[in-house]
């Protein structure tokens, strides 16, 4: 459903909720091994959530990535998926048809509006307190 790319994304913003809500700041290693992914490509992702306002970077010796605590109820799983992978996963047809509207519909265009708009209202309304709460609470995990 997501590239790899923005469940990196995400993972990693969970990760870094969870280390800005202890009062630390993490680096590009603690990340990567955290979610399982290779340096380099998570420093690109980091660059893309940091251009988007997702997360904070502080350079230097002490410096790392953060989230503001107190807008962790804003922060939401929209706002990464749009910093790496954009909108298209509103738009773009199901079959990969480059012409495929309501007007001129794939064979599941219609079937799958509404499935669209459900997932556009989770994704706009789940946060990243709701998903560090969820881990906490033992209800979900970030890696097996």
């Amino acid at each position: 459903m997501f590239s790899k790319a923005c469940e990196y994304g995400i993972k990693a913003c969970v990760f870094i909720a969870q280390e800005s809500v202890s009062g630390n700041r993490v680096n590009l290693k603690q990340i990567a091994n955290s979610i399982n992914s290779p340096e380099a490509y998570t420093a690109k992702i980091l660059q893309q959530l940091v251009k988007a306002d997702v997360i904070s970077s502080v350079k230097g010796k002490t410096g790392g990535f953060t989230m503001n605590n107190t807008n962790l109820e804003n922060i939401k799983l929209v706002h990464i998926i749009k910093a790496i992978d954009g909108d298209g996963l509103y738009h773009s047809c199901i079959l990969g048809l480059v012409e495929c509207d309501s007007k001129k519909p794939c064979a599941l265009h219609n079937r799958i509006y509404s499935i669209r708009q459900d997932l556009r209202n989770m994704l706009e309304d789940t946060s990243m307190s709701n998903l560090i709460n969820d881990l906490e609470n033992g209800l979900a995990f970030l890696k097996h």
